[in-house]
């Protein structure tokens, strides 16, 4: 994205689930900061309420398959398939979409004329286990600048170093006069 004004996009990829998604949720509206979600259409379909709730708010939605498929693993058809049943859950509007483990091929992006395809310039790796919170915060901290698009995850994998991060890196961020927006509300 643009790097001339002090704007970073967050994501969270994977969920939504009860506990993380809700978090993340409480966190960005305790800061008034925004963000995109790519769900998996498999966690919509078993945690509706938790997706109504990301729904009712500001936030933007983002397909990231049915089953977070890796496309470098599958067919085009069976992968572009999987994708279409995504956003019949989520809802055929969004046009958001992110490859999960950032794996599409060439012939996959082809088939999917109508969707943005957003991939990031930070990743947090907030899903090592093997990454301690505090270094997993200094380490997206050092790597963020204006315009970037931020990768966290709201899973149970990740809930560990994404509960004590999110909440430090935002407002380390907002001290220096960031803002945090949503893809949509950057044209995306």
């Amino acid at each position: 994205m643009p790097a001339d004004e002090k704007i970073i996009y967050l994501t969270f990829d994977d969920g939504p689930v009860p506990g993380p998604t809700e978090f993340v949720l409480d966190v960005l509206q305790e800061n008034h900061a925004h963000a995109t979600f790519f769900c998996i259409g498999d966690n919509v379909l078993k945690n509706p309420s938790v997706f109504k709730k990301l729904t009712d708010s500001q936030h933007s939605v983002g397909n990231h398959t049915f089953n977070h498929l890796k496309g470098w693993n599958y067919s085009t058809k069976d992968y572009i398939s999987n994708t279409a049943k995504c956003a019949e859950v989520i809802g055929g509007e969004n046009r958001l979409f992110r490859p999960p483990y950032g794996r599409i091929k060439r012939s996959q992006i082809r088939a999917l004329p109508n969707y943005k395809i957003v991939m990031w310039d930070v990743l947090t790796h907030d899903y090592l286990a093997s990454l301690s919170e505090k270094d997993c915060l200094k380490e997206s901290i050092k790597a963020t600048r204006p315009g970037s698009i931020v990768v966290f995850h709201d899973s149970y994998k990740a809930e560990r170093n994404m509960t004590y991060v999110l909440p430090r890196y935002i407002d380390y961020f907002l001290k220096q006069g960031f803002v945090f927006k949503s893809l949509s509300t950057h044209g995306a």
